[in-house]
């Protein structure tokens, strides 16, 4: 796993770049980031609460989720400049909006007590109604599950819901994986042993990727993060009974009839991968065309900070070789942004969410662009 593409060695060369939001009416900082040669990165749009997942609509409204806030921002360039022109708060004084997902026009919304529906939201930005209730099971769990969403290319909803704790055998629905019919509301368990699922997405075979935070107090280099793979669906991705591959969980005996999936890739301890993401533009060189880029949103028990940064885990067709850091969010041994969730912009550049300092950013490669 350690392997590097001849084509991509040049990746480890970053340069320093300065993203001042002085432009921007509600801050009035400037963040140090690192990134690497060729590409650049601007600042988008700032103030949208801890941005949690963003969610792309079909004519360019960015869609953003707040979950301590409670709201959910549109932004829309008009002007294809590379900022926001305009943006909408359609949602107000909601219980913890941390997932999004559009499906046929529709921005669907995972809150702590179920999902509701945003009914053609991109015509109605200005007055966006009430939204409908669409999933309502979720209301005895509280507001601490972690929940993430992606359409998937059958065109049902997938829900991720974390297990709720630290280390535990979690109470159905809770550390599985659902799928939704939008138009007639049934729901199917497809995975299950799963901790915290920050991201998911479909790769170019169509098979399900996502991320999974490992357990805490294990010490700073166990149990590794991971990044699992789902061909078929019934897999038990091991938790809690096996972290990693091969590490057992003291506590819990794994059943003797279970047969668990173990991870397509090991990420270091902490790290923490939110969102995860196949680039699916044509503006980044072609060796990231479909690459999968991670959030790692970085360490929090741990004596060292780590992650902090975006990712590209490349493969070679087959499985994951190497993986290359693209943007740092570390100025020196201080966190300047924790990286949450990415998506393709209309342009082929890459929107980063930052849930530390509320920004959304603008990733491009400046050797496809005017100077």
């Amino acid at each position: 796993m350690t392997d590097k593409l001849p084509s991509l060695t040049w990746v480890h060369c970053l340069m320093v770049l300065l993203v001042s939001v002085a432009n921007f009416s509600h801050a009035a900082d400037s963040v140090v980031l690192t990134v690497s040669k060729g590409f650049g990165i601007s600042l988008y749009a700032s103030d949208v609460g801890d941005a949690k997942q963003l969610a792309m609509g079909d004519d360019g409204t960015l869609f953003v989720g707040s979950d301590i806030e409670g709201t959910i921002v549109a932004l829309r360039d008009e002007n294809n400049d590379g900022r926001v022109d305009k943006r909408y708060t359609i949602g107000r004084h909601l219980n913890s909006p941390q997932a999004l997902a559009f499906v046929k026009g529709d921005l669907y919304v995972a809150l702590a007590d179920g999902i509701v529906k945003y009914s053609q939201i991109e015509q109605r930005l200005k007055r966006p109604g009430r939204p409908k209730a669409v999933f309502t099971t979720l209301q005895d769990f509280g507001d601490s599950i972690v929940r993430s969403m992606a359409v998937g290319p059958d065109g049902l909803l997938y829900l991720a819901l974390g297990a709720g704790c630290n280390v535990c055998e979690p109470q159905a629905p809770l550390g599985s994986i659902l799928a939704m019919n939008v138009d007639t509301g049934a729901i199917k368990q497809v995975a299950t042993g799963v901790r915290y699922v920050g991201g998911m997405d479909w790769s170019p075979a169509q098979q399900l990727w996502f991320s999974d935070n490992g357990r805490d107090w294990m010490g700073d280099n166990l149990p590794p993060d991971e990044i699992n793979v789902m061909t078929h669906t019934g897999y038990h991705f091991g938790f809690p009974y096996i972290h990693g591959q091969d590490i057992k969980e003291a506590s819990y005996q794994q059943p003797q009839q279970l047969t668990i999936n173990v991870p397509e890739y090991l990420l270091p301890a902490h790290v923490s991968p939110m969102g995860l993401h196949f680039y699916q533009g044509a503006q980044f060189p072609l060796e990231y065309h479909q690459q999968l880029f991670v959030a790692e949103n970085g360490s929090r028990n741990r004596s060292s900070k780590v992650g902090y940064q975006l990712v590209v885990l490349l493969s070679d067709g087959e499985h994951i070789v190497d993986r290359q850091t693209v943007v740092n969010f570390m100025d020196g041994e201080f966190a300047v942004g924790r990286p949450y969730s990415i998506v393709t912009a209309p342009d082929g550049a890459m929107f980063i969410s930052d849930d530390l300092k509320g920004n959304i950013y603008r990733l491009y490669y400046k050797g496809s662009e005017l100077e």
